[in-house]
C-alpha cells in the first residue's frame, strides 16, 4: 500500500473499488479490477 485509504482503482476502468467490495486482485501485476468482466478483459490482453 502507497497511501493509505478506503478505496483502490480499477485497473481496467479506473472506477473506485471500495476495499471491503475488493474481490478480483492480480497479484502478478498487482493490479485491482471492478469485477469478472474487467479481471478478463486484461488477462485476454496479455
Amino acid at each position: 500500500m502507497l497511501n493509505p485509504g478506503r478505496f483502490v482503482l480499477c485497473a481496467v476502468t479506473n472506477k473506485p473499488i471500495p476495499l471491503e467490495a475488493l474481490r478480483y486482485w492480480s497479484p502478478e501485476r498487482q493490479e485491482a479490477y471492478a469485477g469478472p468482466a474487467e479481471a478478463l478483459k486484461r488477462w485476454q490482453e496479455a
